[in-house]
């Protein structure tokens, strides 16, 4: 091996509230040039009886060594708890340069990354975040985002260091919009804030869409939406954690992307399928049938409305105690675009590959354990629960008539009746 990065890695065990030493994570470099990934757990902690996997596809709980030399040699549950691109461009601005390696990246993100895990190249594990943004602080990380995003930070300064703190803690979640966490009504809320450049208010059509997707009777994130200053933002509830009074519970997370053992590449993107997901949903979850029936309602909806940017990062299996379960639905977004007859999902979502169409979803109604009859009630629910529906359920959030009429096109377009 030329280099090596070692870190050690916690997670927050299932109704506790503190970090446990789990194992330890290295990253090296062959004599070749590839990179690989090593992870072992402590014995110690395989030792313990409340002892859990990190996910359920590549880390299961074993005295051996784990290996990768996938994504530059990091496994997928470790890669989801790494900022994106809206927490890279935070910790870039904090340290006042673009940091060239993964490993840094992993290290500089704050310790309320998205899951239960944590991250340290000390073996004592930091003390969880106890305190947090209130919304009252919105307004002031809002100006701090847009100031960010003009590029005017300051690499020095009181205002700089100020608004840089404010803005990290707890923004390690994946995503592009600018964001922060806030606490409210003893729960923690990923704030997403509106852009000038967006076509329509997202935040707004955002929340009406999360709450077309409950009307629709599927499992989405609670959100809600807070005016600041001339703006709306977006509060949607975390579902990886709960207060317990002492701290808040952490709950494993591991995305769809992980699931699939794929990446961004175009390669890795060859593997981005409904179907393939659907069958680690059956070998991973506690309650396979039902949180099959779950998936294939969300895909129907997905093409119901048009929420074509439905990749593997906006699926995820989650753990609130030993046993997984599919997450709630979250990240959805109408993207009305020309064509009428196709629009494709980002995954394969039946025999016909992407199109986003009923034959196309009914024919891979096997692969999530549904009849045909079954998998036609399905989207027939969702469909017409959305036509007589989302005009009232968009203005209820707030969406205005000007916004309605933008996204309108986005919803039930002709080629999802089409017969293939």
């Amino acid at each position: 091996m030329t280099s090596e990065r070692t870190c050690y890695v916690f997670v927050v065990l299932p109704g506790k509230t503190a970090f446990t030493v789990a194992g330890r994570f290295r990253v090296s470099e062959t004599r070749s040039g590839s990179p690989l990934g090593e992870f072992v757990y402590g014995r110690s902690y395989l030792g313990r009886p409340d002892a859990v996997e990190l996910d359920p596809v590549e880390l299961r709980l074993a005295e051996r060594v784990y290996r990768t030399g996938r994504m530059r040699g990091f496994f997928g549950v470790i890669r989801d708890s790494m900022p994106d691109y809206w927490g890279r461009l935070l910790i870039e601005r904090r340290s006042g340069r673009i940091i060239p390696e993964e490993f840094d990246y992993l290290m500089a993100g704050p310790d309320d990354r998205a899951g239960a895990l944590g991250f340290g190249r000390q073996l004592e594990p930091r003390r969880p975040r106890r305190r947090f943004n209130a919304v009252v602080d919105l307004s002031r990380l809002q100006a701090a985002a847009y100031a960010l995003l003009a590029d005017k930070f300051e690499v020095t300064g009181a205002v700089a260091d100020r608004a840089r703190e404010l803005l990290l803690a707890g923004t390690s979640m994946g995503g592009a919009r600018p964001k922060a966490v806030v606490e409210s009504e003893g729960a923690l809320w990923m704030a997403k804030f509106g852009q000038e450049t967006e076509r329509w208010n997202l935040p707004r059509v955002e929340h009406g869409l999360l709450r077309l997707a409950r009307r629709c009777g599927l499992d989405a994130v609670e959100s809600r939406v807070e005016r600041v200053g001339n703006r709306d933002a977006l509060l949607v509830r975390r579902f990886d954690r709960k207060w317990a009074g002492d701290g808040y519970l952490r709950h494993r997370m591991a995305s769809a992307l992980t699931l699939l053992r794929a990446d961004d590449s175009p390669i890795g993107r060859g593997r981005w399928s409904y179907l393939a997901l659907a069958d680690e949903v059956r070998r991973a979850s506690a309650a396979p049938r039902d949180d099959l029936r779950e998936l294939f309602g969300r895909m129907c909806f997905n093409a119901a409305v048009s929420n074509l940017d439905d990749h593997p990062r906006n699926h995820a299996m989650l753990a609130r105690d030993r046993r997984w379960r599919l997450s709630p639905a979250y990240d959805l977004e109408p993207m009305p675009v020309v064509a009428v007859e196709r629009r494709d999902l980002a995954m394969v979502c039946g025999p016909l590959g992407r199109w986003a169409n009923r034959s196309n979803l009914l024919g891979a109604a096997g692969r999530f354990l549904l009849g045909r009859d079954e998998a036609r009630d399905i989207f027939n629910r969702v469909t017409e629960t959305i036509q007589g529906s989302w005009r009232e359920t968009m203005r209820r959030a707030g969406v205005s008539e000007r916004d309605r009429e933008r996204i309108r096109d986005a919803f039930l377009y002709d080629g999802l009746f089409l017969d293939a």
